[in-house]
C-alpha cells in the first residue's frame, strides 16, 4: 500500500512536468505558426487567442499519450537505475505487480484522451475552421490592416487604408489600385466605407477623392475628381461550414455518414485511446536499464516507438481512405499485434534465467565484486 502511494506521487508528479515542458513547446509552435498567419492576413488579429486554444484542444491528444508513456517510462527506468528493482524482485515480487499501480495513474489518462479525442478534437477542429472562414468571408476593405496592401479575392485589386475609424466598415486615406480590361485604375479618397443596397448588394463608397484611369506607357489617362464614388465589393455566398472536412465533423455525425472518409477518421479517433493505454503497458517492460549504464537509450527508444506506432495507425487510417481495407478489419490488428508485444515484453522481463534479469545481473555484480577482493 504504501508503495502504491509512492508510485502514485512520483508518477503524477513526473506527468506534470512532462506534460508542462511538451503543451509549452507545442502551444511556442502554435503561437508562432498563428502569429505568422495574422500578420500575413490570412486570420484576424482579434482571433488568434481564440484560434490558439483551439489549436492546443487539438494537439492535446498527442500530448497526453506522450505525457503517459514518457512518465511511466521514465519512473521505470529510475527504479531500475536506482537498483529498487533488484530489491523488488529479490524480495519475491513480480514485474506484473506493477500494472495495477500503472493502470490507476494511467486510465483517467487515457478517459480523458478518449473525451479529447471523439468530441473536443473536433469540435475544436470546426470552430477554428469557421473563424478562418468567416474572416476570408469578409469584404476585401474589412480584411485590410492599416499601413499593409491587401489583394482582394479576384486578385485585380490592391488595397491600401492609412487608418481605421471606430465603425469596422469604415476606413481613412483609402488607396485602391484596380486592373481590368480598359487598363489600370487607381483611386484614392479620405474616406471609404462599405454600404449595402435594395438588393443586397455591397459597395465600397469613397468619398472626396481623384480617380485616375488608362494604360502604363500611354499618354490618354483621365482624371476626375469626385464627392461620392461607389465600387462593387465581390464576397462569396456560401454558406459558413459548407467546406469543412471530416476531421471537423463531430463522431455522431461520422457514424451517421459511412463512407470511406468518415471511417478513417473515425479509426484515428478510435485509436488515440487505445494507443494510450497500450503505451501505457508497454512502459512497464521497456524501462528495463542497466544499473550502470545510462538512461538516455530508453528515452530514444521510447521515441521511436510512440512514433512507429502512430505512424503505422496513420497508414492504416489511409488505407481505409482509400478503400483498401475495410474498418472493420483495419482498427484492431496493429492494436493487437502491440498488446501481443507487451505480452511478449513482461514475459522476457519475467524470465529470471535470462541474462539480463535484475537478479541475474545482482548475482553477476556480486560474484565479479568477490573476484576482485584480495585473499
Amino acid at each position: 500500500m504504501i508503495f502504491q502511494r509512492a508510485l502514485q506521487r512520483e508518477l503524477t508528479s513526473a506527468a506534470g512536468a512532462i506534460f508542462t515542458v511538451l503543451f509549452s513547446i507545442f502551444a511556442t509552435w502554435t503561437l508562432i505558426k498563428i502569429l505568422g498567419e495574422a500578420a500575413g492576413g490570412k486570420v484576424a488579429s482579434s482571433d488568434v487567442i481564440a484560434l490558439i486554444i483551439f489549436a492546443a484542444l487539438n494537439y492535446l491528444p498527442t500530448i497526453l499519450i506522450l505525457t503517459s508513456f514518457i512518465s511511466v517510462l521514465m519512473v521505470v527506468t529510475r527504479s531500475y537505475r536506482d537498483s529498487e528493482m533488484v530489491v523488488w524482485f529479490a524480495s519475491g515480487l513480480s514485474l506484473v505487480r506493477w500494472i495495477r499501480p500503472v493502470l490507476t495513474f494511467g486510465l483517467p489518462l487515457v478517459a480523458l484522451t478518449a473525451l479529447l479525442s471523439l468530441y473536443a478534437t473536433p469540435w475544436a477542429k470546426q470552430k477554428s475552421d469557421e473563424y478562418v472562414e468567416r474572416f476570408q468571408k469578409r469584404e476585401d476593405v474589412q480584411k485590410v490592416s492599416p499601413g499593409q496592401f491587401k489583394e482582394s479575392a479576384a486578385s485585380n485589386r490592391i488595397f491600401f487604408v492609412e487608418g481605421a475609424s471606430g465603425d469596422a466598415a469604415k476606413v481613412q486615406n483609402v488607396f485602391v489600385n484596380t486592373l481590368d480590361e480598359k487598363g489600370t485604375t487607381v483611386v484614392v479618397a479620405k474616406e471609404g466605407s462599405i454600404v449595402k443596397d435594395a438588393r443586397g448588394e455591397r459597395f465600397l463608397v469613397l468619398k472626396n477623392g481623384r480617380r485616375y484611369q488608362g494604360k502604363p506607357g500611354q499618354s490618354d489617362f483621365q482624371t476626375m475628381e469626385f464627392e461620392r464614388y461607389s465600387m462593387r465589393v465581390a464576397t462569396k455566398t456560401q454558406e459558413l461550414g459548407a467546406d469543412t472536412g471530416v476531421r471537423a465533423m463531430s463522431t455522431r455525425a461520422l457514424l451517421a455518414d459511412r463512407n470511406p472518409f468518415t471511417m478513417a477518421e473515425l479509426l484515428w479517433r478510435i485509436s488515440a485511446p487505445i494507443i494510450t493505454l497500450v503505451l501505457i503497458l508497454l512502459a512497464i517492460p521497456l524501462g528495463f536499464v542497466n544499473p550502470r549504464a545510462g538512461s538516455s537509450v530508453n528515452l530514444i527508444i521510447a521515441l521511436l516507438v510512440f512514433f512507429t506506432y502512430s505512424n503505422l495507425t496513420k497508414l492504416m487510417e489511409a488505407s481505409v481512405q482509400q478503400g483498401r481495407l475495410s474498418f472493420g478489419m483495419s482498427w484492431w490488428p496493429l492494436h493487437a499485434l502491440a498488446a501481443l508485444l507487451v505480452v511478449l515484453l513482461f514475459a522476457w522481463r519475467l524470465n529470471v534465467n535470462h541474462r539480463y534479469h535484475p537478479v541475474v545481473l545482482l548475482a553477476s555484480l556480486k560474484r565479479a565484486r568477490g573476484a576482485s577482493t584480495p585473499q
